[in-house]
């Protein structure tokens, strides 16, 4: 969700962008924002180790998440997100050391998520994150265009998609550590 607001905001700042997607049917839309597609599985270590190194990463921006389209889902499909979150997170660091990457800013959430084994998943990956030196960042629940709460906005903590995009580029030089980003 976060992504197609993010890219834009980042190409805009000067930075030469590589987007990835498991399908290569996102591949134009992350063109089309201004990204070098890279289709690559955060699964397939060896790939995604290749794909990073290849493009000689100086930062990595972590905004991978597997939730459902329908928010109804989140519990039950909620071991796919934690999986993300943790051999994904892993896969990517490593990847992120393996390119010599010098700045890693990652997902979080400032809210709960309602599945099994999603507190668990979130420490482990929040802590693989800050063992890394990077930043931490806890989203509020998005709202606005493309999201779960395109209408009205959900309950706090929350943000609204493109305002936690822009507030998302200050993390890049931000010190190793957690920044929240929520609604005041």
């Amino acid at each position: 969700m976060i992504g197609k607001q993010l890219v834009p905001l980042l190409v805009e700042a000067g930075h030469e962008v590589a987007g990835t997607t498991r399908s290569p049917d996102k591949a134009e839309l992350l063109r089309q924002l201004g990204a070098e597609p890279v289709v690559v599985d955060v699964y397939d270590a060896a790939g995604l180790r290749a794909a990073v190194v290849a493009f000689a990463a100086q930062a990595v921006v972590h905004q991978l998440t597997d939730l459902p389209d329908d928010p109804a889902q989140i519990a039950a499909m909620g071991g796919a997100n934690a999986r993300m979150r943790t051999e994904g997170t892993a896969n990517l660091l490593a990847a992120a050391a393996a390119a010599g990457a010098s700045r890693l800013v990652a997902q979080s959430v400032a809210w709960e998520l309602p599945s099994e084994g999603a507190v668990e998943a979130i420490a482990e990956h929040e802590a693989a994150v800050l063992g890394a030196g990077g930043v931490v960042v806890r989203y509020g629940q998005f709202y606005g265009p493309g999201t779960y709460f395109e209408g009205e906005p959900p309950a706090p903590p929350r943000i609204r998609v493109d305002e936690a995009a822009r507030r998302t580029l200050p993390a890049l030089d931000a010190p190793a550590g957690i920044l929240t980003i929520v609604e005041e």
